[in-house]
């Protein structure tokens, strides 16, 4: 984690702790578990990846620290509270934006402030920083569809952090992007991670921007998911992807992770 970014008065705000949860469906044939017995702690301000292979269960993690879906067993706590619900303190990135399209990329991310009471001018000042934030600041007047899907998927993050949220839960978000795209978008949300100063669960199956992205890399065996290992990456920031592909820490954690996913 970065010691360098402090923030002590609200940090404890993004302490996620995930104890026990097990997450089961009901079936025909008997109940399928989808998750079973995760623990594991992000630190606040953390930034840590989870990976695994398709369909061991990341994204039901994901959904369940969110508090969209309930655990089956164990619990969930954001800053010592128990997460029962949908919490405001956590913003949320799908794999694909999920945007408006009648809707401005500033209407779009003006929506959380939408919910229950009326837009005052403090929300706009915040719509707009964010949105300087990210790198949007100039076509805030255009439309989804004149967008690239990198910037497509930036207002999707724009939107998530406009509320400041303590966490932000992100599930492969830019798995849809081109691989040179891909690339930028990771540059940009360490840039956008640092300025923000929340906590950040990646959700990826692509080991390389698991490492060049996190601090810890949380490693799910195959359903049902457990934690099969947590790795420290141990690569100074900040990072270029020059740097990193050229450390040797990296292929090692690389190969690492990779024999142990197998």
């Amino acid at each position: 984690m970065n010691s360098q970014r402090p923030r002590a008065d609200s940090a404890a705000r993004g302490h996620i702790e995930v104890d026990c949860v097990t997450k089961s469906y009901p079936s025909v044939g008997g109940d399928i578990v989808a998750l079973d017995q995760i623990t594991f702690d992000v630190a606040p301000q953390e930034l840590v990846a989870i990976v695994g292979q398709s369909g061991c269960g990341k994204s039901t993690l994901l959904r369940c620290i969110g508090g969209l879906v309930p655990p089956s067993g164990g619990s969930v706590r954001i800053a010592g509270q128990v997460v029962s619900r949908p919490d405001p303190r956590i913003g949320y990135v799908f794999q694909t934006p999920v945007l408006l399209p009648w809707r401005t990329v500033e209407e779009n991310v003006l929506l959380p402030f939408e919910i229950g009471k009326k837009i005052v001018p403090a929300d706009r000042k915040k719509v707009h920083d964010v949105l300087e934030m990210v790198g949007l600041g100039e076509y805030k007047h255009l439309r989804p569809l004149e967008l690239s899907g990198g910037m497509q998927q930036r207002v999707s993050v724009a939107r998530a952090l406009v509320a400041e949220p303590a966490i932000l839960l992100m599930d492969e978000p830019f798995g849809a992007l081109d691989a040179q795209t891909r690339e930028i978008m990771n540059v940009e949300l360490l840039r956008i991670w640092k300025e923000a100063m929340t906590t950040i669960v990646f959700v990826t199956h692509d080991i390389g921007e698991a490492l060049f992205l996190s601090d810890r890399v949380i490693m799910m065996s195959a359903r049902p998911g457990t934690v099969r290992d947590i790795v420290d990456v141990n690569i100074p920031r900040p990072r270029t992807f020059t740097d990193v592909e050229s450390d040797e820490r990296f292929w090692t954690l690389r190969q690492k992770i990779r024999e142990a996913l197998n």
